[in-house]
């Protein structure tokens, strides 16, 4: 069991370290908001989409997927039009000052847009899907249990950390111009993520 513990725990980090827009997201109302509590929806939200993610890559959904290419095909179509429209969201916006920035974002809007972020980021989806549904195959009973609740707390700890972190560097720099180069770094990748999924679509 501690050997699906472990494998869980690497896995889950290596999918969710890349730099991406839930991640940005995450991080950008830790660090615009004016408390860390008034972060709390954007936290919550994500770490219960990749639960559900998890949960259902875990319980089979992958094998749905991965079985009809058409299906494939509308979520990596869709996604790409999503992430395109976040790249340039995350583009245009400008973060000075962080404190008016942060407040026009509601719980409401950021329960949405980190649910946004996140179920509709076919990257997202295909890798918690494929990669983390594949290897919960591995194992059977408890073991899978473990191997599942491992990934799961792993994704909470890290969306915790990172608004955490966020709120942290929100402090010190209160202009909003490490926002502004953070958020057209993430722009960027954000584009090639669609333009990698394009290639992907017309393969």
């Amino acid at each position: 069991m501690i050997q699906a513990i472990i494998h869980g725990v690497i896995l889950a980090f290596g999918l969710i370290l890349p730099l991406g827009a839930q991640n940005v997201f995450v991080f950008n109302q830790g660090a615009l908001q004016p408390k860390l509590t008034r972060a709390l929806p954007v936290v919550i939200t994500a770490g219960i989409c990749d639960t559900i993610l998890i949960v259902a890559a875990v319980s089979g959904v992958s094998l749905l997927i991965l079985t009809f290419e058409w299906l494939e095909t509308i979520i990596i179509g869709i996604g790409i039009l999503f992430l395109l429209y976040i790249g340039i969201s995350l583009w245009r916006t400008n973060s000075s000052p962080a404190k008016h920035e942060g407040e026009r974002f509601s719980p409401r809007r950021q329960i949405i847009f980190a649910a946004s972020v996140s179920l509709l980021n076919p990257h997202a989806i295909l890798d918690t899907i494929g990669v983390i549904g594949s290897n919960a195959l591995s194992y059977t009973g408890d073991e899978r249990m473990a191997f599942t609740v491992a990934t799961i707390l792993v994704a909470w700890c890290w969306f915790f950390g990172l608004a955490l972190t966020g709120r942290l560097i929100g402090r010190l720099d209160t202009s909003g111009t490490f926002i502004n180069v953070l958020n057209k770094i993430s722009a960027v990748v954000v584009f090639g993520v669609a333009i990698y999924m394009v290639f992907r679509l017309v393969e």
